[in-house]
């Protein structure tokens, strides 16, 4: 398996964030070619400092690396991209992590 993790910090307008994250960006997502599962995280989020400067965690879940690189290469991977530039232009606000997984 392999993840794509983006982690967002609070947006200035969180409603606003939320209804074009929710109504058009992660139905969106949902149609990229190889994608197993998508999830978000709910609620605050915590380090084992206290509380984290991240707002939000978006984990989507594939096969393996060259499918995420094949999922954002297809046209719908292309619209994602720019539809991620609408809500969230600005890349300070957010980290955007792909890695393969193992279970150990």
């Amino acid at each position: 398996m392999a993840r794509m993790v983006v982690i967002y910090k609070a947006p200035a307008d969180v409603d606003a964030f939320e209804r074009h994250y929710f109504e058009k960006h992660v139905p969106l997502a949902k149609r990229l070619p190889g994608i197993r599962k998508y999830e978000v995280s709910r609620g605050a989020i915590m380090s084992p400092a206290g509380p984290s400067d991240a707002w939000m965690v978006a984990t989507l879940h594939f096969d393996s690396l060259a499918a995420i690189r094949d999922a954002f290469a297809s046209e719908v991977g292309k619209e994602c991209a720019a539809d991620r530039r609408e809500f969230a232009p600005d890349p300070a606000q957010f980290q955007m992590l792909m890695f393969d997984d193992k279970e150990v």
